[in-house]
């Protein structure tokens, strides 16, 4: 079994930059497909982004294509999450997911991982 713990959430205004690291114990992860979801108040869990397990070509939500970088260090069973320009509209939680059998033709699909982290808040003020 996988434990995931987000760090590196905040207060940030508009236009700032914030990096956030999920680590995860309990066993390797380095086979696994890693995310990055969010949900904001009233709204449903959206994805943001996704690496697989080799590190291949990740996938972005087309919100945050070209702002946020998602990076896995696989030696240290840590995956991040570089967030830059932000916006208010990036205000969510955001989690961290990860599937051990999640194909790069279905990062998007939370059903589809198997185990998440507890969240971390990330708030961007106009």
């Amino acid at each position: 079994q996988v434990q995931l713990t987000e760090s590196g959430g905040g207060l940030v205004q508009a236009g700032g930059s914030l990096r956030l690291s999920c680590a995860a114990s309990g066993r390797t992860f380095s086979g696994d497909t890693m995310a990055w979801f969010r949900q904001a108040p009233g709204k449903e869990r959206e994805f943001v982004a996704a690496i697989t397990w080799n590190g291949g070509t990740p996938t972005y939500t087309d919100s945050v294509k070209g702002r946020f970088t998602i990076s896995r260090d696989n030696a240290k069973n840590t995956v991040y999450l570089q967030m830059n320009t932000l916006k208010p509209e990036d205000t969510a939680v955001y989690y961290c997911a990860g599937g051990t059998t999640v194909s790069a033709y279905n990062v998007r699909l939370p059903h589809l991982y198997n185990y998440w982290g507890q969240g971390t808040q990330v708030t961007v003020s106009s």
